[in-house]
C-alpha cells in the first residue's frame, strides 16, 4: 500500500529493490526471530519493541535468535513495514513475491514461518540516513491531476472538490470511501480503465479513492488521479483522518 515506505526498508538494508517485505496493518502481530537477523521498520510508528527494548522507525537493528518483536500504542500512520537483510524468501509469481505456498493468500496466521534469504553482505555498511519527518504522514494534502471526466463538473463542483474531506470507516486495499459527498449530476460513463489512485464519483455523490488492489475498469466518472506519493500518503490514513486534494503544479 505504501510503496515508498516498503522501498525505504530495502534501501536501509542494502537489499535488492524487489526483495519481499512484510506489511503489518495497525501493528497487529508479534514476530519471533528464529535466527540472528538484521532488520528495519519503516512507515507507521506503533511503538515497536524488541524483547522490551524500544525501536525507532527507519533504522537498522540486529535481532538475536529467539528475540520477539511486537507493537504497542499507535503514534502515527496505519501500516508498518518489516524488512529483513537480503529479503524474505518467496516464489516469484506473475511478478509478485506475495505468494507463499501452504499459507493463506490474504494474511499471515499464528505459527507461520517466513524463511529469509541468505546473504554475506553487511547491512550496517549502508550509508543511507533518511530524514523523514513525521509530518509527512500527518499531512492532509494529496497531490493529484485532473481525471478524464474532471471537466464535466461545473465550477461549483470543481471548487468543492478541493475543500476538506475525511476518510470513512469503509476503507481497505481496494479503495477508500470518503465521508463528505459531492453533488453529482453526471451521467455514468462507459466502463473505462482505472488505476490505483483514480478518484471516482459515484451516482450518490460519494467519492472513492481506488487503492493498490483496485479493479482495472470502472463505470463511475474519474474526476481526479492521485500521484504515486499521494497514494502512499493516503494509505497511511485511518477513519476520520482529514484529506485535501491539491492539484499538481507544472
Amino acid at each position: 500500500m505504501d510503496a515508498q515506505s516498503a522501498a525505504l526498508g530495502n534501501k536501509l538494508l542494502g537489499n535488492d529493490a524487489d526483495a519481499a517485505v512484510t506489511e503489518i496493518t495497525f501493528g497487529l502481530g508479534r514476530f519471533q526471530f528464529t535466527k540472528s537477523c538484521a532488520f528495519s521498520l519503516t512507515g507507521a510508528d506503533f511503538s515497536a519493541t524488541l524483547d522490551g527494548r524500544p525501536l525507532k522507525p527507519n533504522q537498522v537493528y540486529q535481532a538475536a535468535a529467539r528475540e520477539t518483536m511486537g507493537f504497542g500504542k499507535r503514534q502515527f500512520g496505519a501500516r508498518v513495514y518489516l524488512s529483513v537483510a537480503a529479503g524474505i524468501r518467496s516464489n516469484l509469481v506473475l511478478g509478485s513475491r506475495s505468494y507463499f505456498p501452504g499459507m493463506t493468500p490474504n494474511r499471515l496466521e499464528s505459527g507461520d514461518c517466513l524463511p529469509i534469504q541468505e546473504s554475506s553482505a553487511d547491512p550496517f555498511d549502508t550509508q543511507l540516513q533518511p530524514a523523514i519527518e513525521h509530518q509527512e504522514f500527518l499531512s492532509a494534502s494529496l497531490e493529484c491531476t485532473p481525471g478524464p471526466e474532471f471537466r464535466l463538473l461545473n465550477l461549483e463542483q470543481q471548487t468543492r472538490l478541493f475543500r476538506s474531506f475525511s476518510v470513512s470507516v469503509d476503507n481497505n486495499r481496494v479503495g477508500y470511501r470518503l465521508v463528505e459527498s459531492l453533488n453529482n449530476e453526471l451521467e455514468p460513463i462507459l466502463t473505462s480503465a482505472v488505476l490505483p489512485g483514480t478518484v471516482q464519483l459515484t451516482p450518490d455523490g460519494t467519492l472513492i479513492i481506488l487503492m493498490r488492489d483496485a479493479p482495472v475498469t470502472g463505470g463511475y466518472p474519474r474526476v481526479l488521479q492521485l500521484s504515486e506519493s499521494a497514494i502512499c500518503r493516503v494509505s497511511q490514513k485511518i477513519a476520520r483522518d482529514p484529506i485535501r486534494f491539491q492539484l499538481k503544479r507544472n
